[in-house]
């Protein structure tokens, strides 16, 4: 028998609904119906949990193949979230263009070294691809911070990339527009993002 119908087979003796059984594991009520269905196994906390709520041992909840099959899920799951929070973090951490002087200006015949905010003599077609960079950048790691378990497919699968675009673009724009210095700390998290994506292919 199988980890799903075992579950199933479980919840039932309780006399629970799906609904029932989420409240008391601290899980959401589509977490059980996927382990249930066959569409995925718990985390290892949730085995753990599961185990204690019917007083049963993890032996007798999992195959062999299955124990293997949910450490190597849970151990995805995890590196899954680490790269979220770098991501994250780097995404959120382009802030400081708008307060440091990453960018220079031409004023009275000299280089002057000014935050974004503070950068007033550019044109408005080099101004507003800076801005709209930075706030995508910083707006996007708010949501990677803020939705680190959601499972929705589209966001799952294009939120790194998606990351990994606005970054390659405001870094090739920095460059082109000769601000150095901007151009080398969003090329350097780009670098960093990139060898995470490359590391847990």
């Amino acid at each position: 028998m199988e980890f799903c119908e075992k579950l199933q087979e479980l919840r039932k003796r309780k006399a629970l609904t799906q609904e029932e059984l989420a409240q008391a594991l601290f899980v959401s009520r589509t977490a059980v119906s996927k382990w249930e269905s066959g569409r995925g196994l718990p985390s290892i906390d949730s085995l753990k949990e599961i185990s204690k709520y019917f007083s049963v041992s993890l032996d007798e909840l999992l195959s062999g193949q299955e124990i293997l099959t949910a450490a190597e899920e849970d151990s995805r799951q995890k590196q899954q979230r680490f790269r979220d929070l770098v991501f994250g973090l780097l995404d959120c951490s382009i802030a400081m263009f708008l307060f440091l002087p990453f960018f220079g200006q031409r004023v009275d015949g000299r280089i002057q070294e000014v935050s974004l905010i503070f950068l007033t003599q550019v044109e408005p077609y080099i101004l507003i691809p800076y801005y709209a960079c930075v706030f995508g950048l910083i707006a996007l790691g708010i949501l990677t911070l803020a939705f680190q378990n959601c499972t929705f497919p589209f966001w799952v699968k294009y939120k790194s990339k998606l990351s990994l675009g606005i970054s390659a673009i405001a870094a090739l724009f920095f460059m082109v527009s000769l601000q150095p210095y901007a151009a080398i700390f969003t090329f350097l998290f780009l670098i960093i993002k990139a060898l995470m994506l490359i590391k847990w292919l």
